[in-house]
């Protein structure tokens, strides 16, 4: 039907052309020449100055005895030839055959105008365009075809389980009778969930590369829109493309835009995302099978999915996409380095052990701003400094050059820092400290970067009230140093990590004897405002308060204790710190001991902690470069 509407088309739009086409060149020779009347004409014949006639129906084309041209009309039954012989002058006519077709298509072509456009539009509307007026409940996924840049499992690395699981539907798709002779079936669906940023789109761009079978893409918003049932048309709609060219794929990204869980929100469970998600839960596991069409979604929030979404015979297999582990973010970085020319003393290795809790697409822009850095310095490759300064970067902000402070403001964030540092050093269950600065970076005015040995899966009890007396030891430092009432708020962001790690460890991780082994995250959100959490009672409420500031106290006891132990240790690296503006684990360790710090110390040196080297020719106005922290707890 629809080429018919556009073959009926083109034939108007060519009759129209050629109809203007006739009607210009008509114009064109009667513009050329003036009109006379017939009684002028017989006078201009009698008198003899016309020397050659052309009949053209009853229009008269005439051509004087001086070159001029001109035309008459003829009467109906004048008999003008014989006159004109008679005269001697010379007569010519012309054929009339096609006289009458071009007659009639002139007179309709006013209704063949309007009928062309009718049918143009009607074509538009009932889908000969699918963004049509008429086309807002045709699927907005897109068949993916990639000739260039094609994305192969060669190109996913650091998540080998995850790759394993979507391999064995690629080997579906392609020899479906090695698993159906043992009786398994196609699995219907393979939901990615991960944090963001850890490869799901990539893995879904590797199965588009590697199957060799349609691969249809769409997100989830493109379903919802403010018309009613749009959405639900939509999604018959996708499945109609699917199975037309099943085996095939169909990717969904963000999925929770529309899966989200039904009868939890405002509108009584009827509104237009609820019949969208209902579309497509009856599509994936209806009456109707869909063989050969394999679905496969993505989510970072597969806590607010439709439990009917989740159930076996829709998405029957969920792969977590974590975050790599050191083996995989150093495959992650090799397969990013690969169009980067790399300096001899470049370790992948040692990038990934100083960048736990990176994800994928961390180390991609990590070895991205290490190269436009190198780029910056005019070098023909990329060097381990480039690397040490774009993990800085991506971690910290830009340098903050321009800001200007007084020396009132450097020695105080100098005892602030050096603070941190020595409480850092002196508890044996914190991450080994890595690099201190004061120079601005992003937010802060310096601040202490410490590195994990490992990559950190879990918390102690030990680890985290360490954790605190370490964080509170900025705050200790400035009331050691100048005392309580010359207290700046500096220390806001300490206290913020501060109260978070201990409510984390009083409410969701039962490390309170007093509060017990109950989880009250719930509870506590709806008691900061929010209308989800149950209630607790006030008494409940107060040992809760009670248990997290006990905690930070002692936190904070035990930071001022330290300070005031190796009281000479704290002002011998804050006076380093303003000398050098940036000091690594080892120079820290010099400093303290009281060595000064020389060329030799300046070189690239292994960092503590296992982290990466210390970068390398760091003058009096070092600028600081560290590794990424721990993922929970932020920078100091």
């Amino acid at each position: 039907m629809n080429n018919a509407r556009n073959i009926a088309f083109w034939v108007v739009l060519l009759l129209l052309i050629l109809a203007l086409f006739n009607l210009f060149s008509g114009g064109q020779t009667a513009l050329s020449s003036r009109t006379l009347s017939y009684s002028d004409f017989i006078a201009q014949v009698d008198s003899g100055k016309v020397a050659s006639v052309t009949l053209d129906g009853e229009r008269v084309i005439v051509r004087g005895s001086d070159g001029s041209t001109y035309t008459t009309i003829r009467p109906e039954g004048e008999i003008l030839a014989d006159r004109l012989i008679g005269k001697g002058i010379e007569v010519q006519a012309t054929p009339q055959q096609q006289s009458g077709f071009m007659s009639l298509l002139m007179t309709f072509l006013p209704f063949l105008v309007l009928i062309g456009i009718w049918i143009f539009f009607m074509n538009r509307m009932q889908g000969g365009g699918r963004g049509g007026a008429m086309g807002f409940g045709k699927s907005k996924a897109k068949l993916l075809t990639e000739k260039n840049g094609r994305v192969t499992f060669d190109d996913v690395a650091g998540i080998d389980e995850a790759k394993e699981e979507l391999e064995e539907i690629v080997e579906f798709l392609r020899n479906p009778q090695k698993f159906s002779r043992l009786g398994g079936k196609i699995p219907k669906g393979a939901l990615l969930v991960g944090p963001p940023g850890t490869g799901k789109t990539l893995l879904a761009r590797a199965i588009a590369g590697e199957a060799g079978v349609p691969f249809f893409t769409i997100s989830g918003s493109d379903f919802v829109e403010m018309f009613v049932g749009v959405g639900a048309s939509r999604v018959r709609d996708m499945f109609e493309q699917a199975k037309k060219n099943a085996p095939c794929i169909v990717f969904i990204d963000e999925i929770d835009a529309v899966g989200r869980a039904r009868g939890v929100g405002i509108g009584g469970g009827n509104d237009e995302r609820e019949q969208t998600l209902n579309q497509l839960l009856v599509e994936m596991d209806g009456f109707e099978a869909n063989e050969g069409v394999i679905i496969i979604a993505a989510t970072n929030r597969k806590d607010v999915l439709d439990p009917a979404l989740l159930r076996p015979g829709r998405f029957d297999r969920q792969i977590h996409v974590p975050n790599p582990d050191i083996k995989g973010r150093e495959k992650i970085l090799s397969v990013h380095a690969r169009k980067v020319p790399l300096g001899p003393d470049v370790d992948l290795r040692t990038i990934a052990r100083g960048s736990p809790g990176f994800s994928g697409a961390d180390l991609m822009n990590l070895v991205n701003e290490a190269a436009l850095m190198a780029a910056r310095a005019g070098r023909r490759f990329v060097t381990m400094v480039d690397f040490e300064n774009a993990k800085d970067k991506v971690m910290m902000g830009a340098e903050r050059r321009s800001m200007v402070l007084t020396q009132d403001q450097k020695e105080m964030t100098a005892y602030h820092e050096a603070g941190h540092a020595i409480v850092g050093m002196s508890l044996p269950k914190c991450d080994p400290v890595y690099k201190a600065t004061i120079i601005p970076r992003g937010g802060a005015l310096g601040m202490v970067m410490s590195l994990p040995e490992m990559d950190r899966l879990n918390w102690h009890k030990d680890q985290c009230e360490q954790r605190i007396a370490m964080t509170m030891a900025g705050k200790a430092a400035e009331i050691l140093k100048w005392g309580a009432e010359s207290v700046s708020n500096g220390p806001s962001g300490d206290i913020q990590q501060a109260s978070a790690l201990a409510r984390a460890m009083v409410l969701r991780w039962g490390m309170s004897d007093v509060v017990g082994n109950i989880d009250y995250a719930e509870a506590a959100e709806g008691y900061q405002g929010n209308t989800g959490g149950f209630s607790v009672s006030a008494e409940t409420k107060r040992a809760i308060e009670q248990e997290v500031k006990r905690l930070i106290d002692e936190g904070y006891e035990k930071a001022r204790n330290i300070l005031i132990e190796r009281q000479e240790d704290w002002e011998r690296l804050a006076k380093g710190l303003l000398e050098y503006e940036t000091l690594t684990g080892d120079e820290i360790r010099k400093v303290i001991a009281g060595e000064k710090l020389g060329e030799d110390d300046d070189a690239d040196t292994p960092a503590p902690g296992g982290g990466a080297p210390s970068v390398a020719a760091i003058p009096k106005t070092k600028k600081p470069r560290s590794p990424k922290p721990d993922p929970e707890p932020a920078p100091l």
